[in-house]
């Protein structure tokens, strides 16, 4: 038989670009026929529109359509790892259903997997349709956390790549609640190759991250792969105490031998402001951790499935 692609498209309230979106894929499709068997299998993240009729029709029109409907809106995180648990292809491509990441890049990173690469990645060159703080803030951040994380993550890189059988396997067998997937990615290793692209503007629909949802997923992936800020928090409470101290040996010393005339209310109270916010902050920087904690102490399931419809050409269990 020949190797099996499998494509995961996690999807959420997308029913304005799904058709044009499967029209380009099953293109792609065609094209990889003489090489390889194809499907993809679209996971409906809880939409509220009619992404999921979409799908069901998707189904019965094209054998090579699979679907999953969770029961309600885990997240992209989770929904991708829904896909990445149903995929039974030799080589898995994840991609987002908004046509900003071109379907017509799966052929590129089939000729590199079949190079023997493992891991191929879309990294971006442009970024079409998105403000100048959003460019500036992405760069910013996949920068810090390339510096102070162990793992190194590739500057400019989304979640569109294909992962080698093995790759999806290992990625399999990380099963934490908080999951910063590109991070992940990387974690599992294996041979990698980045492949340059220039990213479109969306096709239709609104971008689902807002600041404040991508200000928490920048914490998912510091908190998640690195602990750096508890190290600082370290590192600034020994150095405030060290200040202290020697402040403290200063008044001491200048009080026994010139005595204090005028109390020092404006300097104690910068002192104590200064001290109490410094401990209020790394305060919450460890509620995070221990957050992080609580929540995989509980072990709950990632995700639950409403229904799963199966592709028609599906011929591995």
């Amino acid at each position: 038989m020949k190797p099996l692609l499998t494509v995961i498209v996690p999807a959420y309230n997308e029913q304005e670009v799904l058709l044009e979106f499967h029209q380009r894929l099953s293109k792609v499709f065609d094209d990889l026929s003489p090489e390889l068997d194809s499907e993809v299998l679209y996971v409906n993240d809880g939409s509220k529109d009619r992404t999921q009729e979409i799908l069901d029709r998707l189904t019965e029109q094209d054998q090579r359509v699979s679907s999953i409907e969770l029961s309600r809106n885990f997240g992209k995180e989770a929904a991708m790892t829904a896909g990445f648990d149903y995929a039974k292809g030799d080589a898995v491509v994840i991609i987002d259903a908004d046509l900003q990441d071109p379907p017509e890049l799966i052929k590129d990173m089939v000729s590199h997997w079949q190079q023997g690469y493992d891991v191929i990645y879309a990294q971006r060159t442009e970024r079409e349709g998105e403000t100048w703080l959003k460019k500036a803030t992405a760069s910013a951040f996949y920068r810090l956390i390339s510096k102070i994380s162990k793992v190194q993550i590739p500057k400019d890189t989304g979640d569109f790549r294909l992962m080698s059988r093995r790759a999806v396997d290992s990625l399999n067998r990380l099963r934490e609640q908080h999951r910063f997937m590109k991070g992940l990615f990387a974690f599992v290793g294996y041979p990698q190759k980045a492949l340059l692209y220039h990213r479109d503007a969306r096709a239709a629909g609104e971008s689902k991250f807002n600041f404040w949802k991508l200000w928490n997923f920048a914490l998912e992936g510091i908190t998640s792969f690195t602990i750096a800020p508890l190290k600082l928090a370290s590192y600034i409470g020994f150095a405030t105490a060290f200040f202290a101290f020697v402040y403290g040996a200063y008044v001491v010393f200048k009080t026994l031998l010139f005595g204090e005339s005028v109390p020092g209310y404006p300097s104690l109270m910068v002192a104590i402001l200064f001290i109490g916010g410094v401990q209020l902050l790394f305060i919450g920087i460890l509620g995070e951790y221990i957050g992080r904690i609580y929540n995989e102490s509980k072990q709950r399931p990632l995700y639950f499935i409403h229904q799963y419809h199966q592709a028609k050409s599906s011929r591995r269990d």
